[in-house]
């Protein structure tokens, strides 16, 4: 059994990785390239008969393929997974992906959700990014609750601001935010917020998205791959993080570890965060990916990898 923690005051206990299934909706705006729904669904089968107990997705991934193959996952299983999608990004004819969050498509997409999903109930509803209207839209999360077609509510990707705004009408069962090694700008305010409110924290993009794997090459990221856009695999962010990664392997390899798991503990020693959102492809990526839990980073060594980060990466570990 892997190791659990609760999800704010009051809500269930998750283990402390989640499966990511963000890859597993395939090519869009940004999506990670073409994705193999039988792996896809293999990969989620192997987390969840190994001990993994919850699944997080969203609307968009895919532009709804992956609600649809987690959908496939869940038939028979229902009751031994929780469930978290997100509203708030939507697309048009043509894939064009933008923010709404105004109350009635927040309705209309907890609807699709729940038919893609081909489930009664969703157990945790985010909404995937803050736009204009937080509060009206945070009115019809809350009734979205009482009408019972999702059990909690939460947020992403919101900062301080904006979940003080939401908890003044209804707390927050948990926020999901990036967070990493090479990403550690949430620590400054959100966490502690988060920390004095009981609101629970899901971390995503542990890895950051690969690059702290130490295997990604980028030339063999596909084409249509998100990450070909993103600052972190572009100068002078890349050659830093690679940097790191190699003066970071010794570590890892004291515990018998890979950078995988010593990423994802690396995140998992914060007290505030309640799971760290690991995305997969295939089965054997999952099984490395749960060796990133059960263990710890001593202080000595926690010291050594925050010297290296402070001395590599400097400023470039607060970038959004």
């Amino acid at each position: 059994m892997l190791p659990v923690r609760k999800l704010g005051k009051d809500g269930p206990e998750l283990t402390e990785i989640g499966f990511g299934a963000w890859a597993v909706g395939g090519p869009w705006e940004f999506g990670w390239g073409k994705q193999d729904d039988t792996e896809s669904i293999a990969a989620m089968e192997y987390a969840l008969d190994n001990g993994i107990n919850w699944i997080d997705t969203a609307a968009v991934y895919g532009l709804g393929h992956s609600e649809k193959v987690v959908g496939k996952v869940l038939k028979g299983k229902r009751d031994k997974v929780f469930l978290a999608t997100k509203c708030g990004l939507v697309w048009d004819d043509n894939g064009r992906v933008k923010r709404i969050i105004e109350p009635q498509s927040i309705r209309k997409e907890c609807e699709n959700s729940l038919r893609r999903l081909e489930v009664d109930v969703i157990d945790l509803y985010q909404i995937h990014w803050p736009e204009k209207g937080i509060e009206k839209a945070w009115e019809e999360m809350i009734r979205l609750k009482e009408d019972g077609k999702v059990k909690y509510i939460g947020v992403s990707n919101f900062d301080e601001k904006q979940l003080a705004m939401c908890q003044r009408l209804e707390p927050v069962q948990s926020l999901q935010p990036p967070y990493a090694m090479l990403r550690k700008g949430v620590e400054k305010e959100i966490l502690p917020y988060c920390d004095e409110n009981g609101i629970g924290v899901v971390a995503y993009s542990p890895m950051m998205s690969g690059l702290l794997t130490g295997k990604t090459d980028l030339g063999k990221i596909a084409e249509d791959d998100w990450r070909r856009k993103w600052y972190a695999f572009k100068e002078p962010f890349l050659g830093k993080a690679l940097n790191l990664v190699d003066e970071l392997r010794p570590i890892a390899a004291k515990y018998n570890k890979s950078m995988v798991q010593l990423s994802i503990n690396w995140v998992l020693r914060n007290s505030t965060v309640t799971s760290a959102i690991v995305g997969a492809r295939r089965p054997e990526q999952v099984k490395e990916i749960l060796g990133g839990t059960g263990w710890e980073i001593s202080e000595e060594d926690m010291q050594v990898i925050d010297e290296k980060l402070n001395t590599i990466m400097g400023k470039m570990l607060y970038w959004t």
